[in-house]
């Protein structure tokens, strides 16, 4: 029986560290931002064709715009967090990113993470991003090389061997 506190034994796969996991994100960004661009232009191309189906003069039109502009950022949000979560949870285990690089996401005892656990895995980023992204920077120096979301998470990033 092992009363201590060492964390049980884990996939033999090292763990992707800060630098890895940096260039990741910004595939994953990019791809991310390109989604959120197709949904923003989907709705801008929808409202214009309501627009112009409606008879609204340019005005009316504008202002309309105007008001459904925080629609389209919050639209884009919602796509980079659903990206993030279903890629995470999904049997690649990885983001578009971390597959291109032989990362996948994992709980603590080397499984897939669920949904909802890739969601507030996702939203724990806001927590890594305080501070100078220095939750982020903890993967370069934590033992497990876990940001502050993966802690929050309990989730590991491994590198495939």
């Amino acid at each position: 029986m092992n009363n201590d506190l060492t964390p049980p034994p884990l996939p033999t796969a090292p763990y992707a560290g800060f630098w890895l996991r940096f260039v990741a994100f910004i595939i994953d960004v990019i791809v991310g931002n390109i989604l959120a661009f197709m949904v923003g232009l989907i709705g801008g191309v929808a409202l214009g064709v309501y627009i112009g189906a409606s008879g609204m003069n340019q005005e009316e039109g504008a202002a309309m715009l105007q008001r459904l502009m925080i629609l389209f950022q919050l639209a884009g949000a919602l796509t980079m967090w659903l990206y993030f979560a279903i890629m995470e949870s999904s049997p690649w285990r990885a983001t578009l990113g971390k597959k291109a690089l032989g990362l996948y996401v994992t709980d603590i005892e080397g499984r897939r993470i669920g949904f909802l656990r890739a969601m507030g895995r996702y939203l724990a980023k806001c927590f890594s991003a305080i501070l100078l992204c220095i939750g982020f920077m903890m993967a370069g120096w934590t033992q497990r090389k876990q940001a502050l979301h993966d802690m929050m998470a309990s989730t590991l990033v491994y590198r495939k061997s």
